[in-house]
């Protein structure tokens, strides 16, 4: 079985005063609260999500 490949974000900034759109992204991504980090599939539909928030996310090097 092929090692699934992951991609580890981490929320850098604040939804405050961000369009609800955005909010229900980070919430998509498993993020709610600066510093939390969530670790997902690295998937097209992810690293999409991962665009439109990426002013408040960074992406973690494992």
């Amino acid at each position: 079985m092929a090692k699934e490949k992951t991609i580890t974000v981490e929320q850098v900034g604040s939804p405050i005063r961000r369009p609800g759109d955005q909010r229900a992204t980070l919430v998509g991504l498993g993020l709610n609260k600066l510093g939390r980090r969530s670790t997902l599939e690295d998937t097209p539909a992810v690293r999409g999500m991962i665009a439109k928030v990426g002013h408040l996310v960074r992406v973690v090097e494992a």
